[in-house]
């Protein structure tokens, strides 16, 4: 990852014959904080949603359907990678997460007919510590 603080994570899957277990966060990882709220984002093929940018709250994401490219650009004056764009693509079947720090502009669009992205954000959702733009 080239935006400092943006991570992408290995999450296990556990194989299952009945349907398979994706582990998503736990209280020890290191990168959780704290817990606020958790929400499902469902998004349809080849659509874009954000840009999006959070002032105080952390983004903990993974996929638990579908493939989602996400774009991000680092909107922190003061960090080293300031105006550096990235980006990736998390699937279901390569179970990864991303944290997001506060700062970092972020949108992203569904690669299958429909993707459903869960997000972990360190307090309840609050629309004045959210910014949206439709470009950045």
């Amino acid at each position: 990852m080239r935006i400092i603080g943006l991570k992408k994570i290995k999450k296990k899957i556990m194989k299952n014959s009945k349907g398979d277990i994706l582990k998503y966060v736990n209280k020890k990882d290191y990168f959780f904080k704290k817990f606020g709220e958790i929400y499902f984002n469902e998004i349809k093929l080849n659509k874009r949603k954000g840009w999006n940018l959070h002032k105080k709250n952390t983004c903990i994401i993974s996929i638990i359907y579908g493939k989602v490219e996400f774009k991000f650009i680092d909107g922190r004056n003061k960090s080293s990678s300031f105006g550096m764009k990235d980006k990736i693509v998390l699937s279901k079947k390569s179970h990864r997460m991303i944290t997001i720090p506060p700062g970092i502009w972020f949108s992203f669009k569904s690669l299958n007919k429909i993707s459903i992205i869960a997000n972990l954000i360190d307090d309840v959702h609050n629309k004045n510590e959210t910014m949206k733009s439709e470009v950045v």
